[in-house]
């Protein structure tokens, strides 16, 4: 019982190491505003066009960057779903191996 659950502890850890490997990204005002965030859901970097930033107000320029940080964890979330959706069937494979299932 003990070796399973160290196995589920080691598939998370490997988990969350892919997920800090994976970039995704969000963009608004058609690329003028770009965010990249790993699948773990941390900001990496936020790029903004000079053009762009030298026109926008203020207002305008809060308004795309939250819209582009979002697109971007949103993406982030779905990213890290899916591996966690993995993980959990992994896992719930494992403990009916452990309780006796599929023997």
């Amino acid at each position: 019982m003990f070796d399973k659950l160290m196995q589920v502890q080691q598939q998370a850890e490997e988990i969350k190491k892919r997920l800090d490997a994976i970039t995704v990204h969000g963009e608004a005002e058609g690329g003028k505003i770009k965010v990249s965030a790993t699948g773990n859901k941390h900001i990496k970097s936020i790029e903004i066009d000079e053009v762009f930033l030298k026109d926008a107000d203020k207002e305008e320029l809060e308004e795309l960057l939250a819209l582009a940080v979002n697109k971007a964890l949103d993406q982030a979330e779905n990213v890290h779903q899916s591996e966690m959706q993995a993980m959990s069937q992994s896992m719930f494979g494992g403990l009916g191996n452990l309780f006796g299932g599929g023997q």
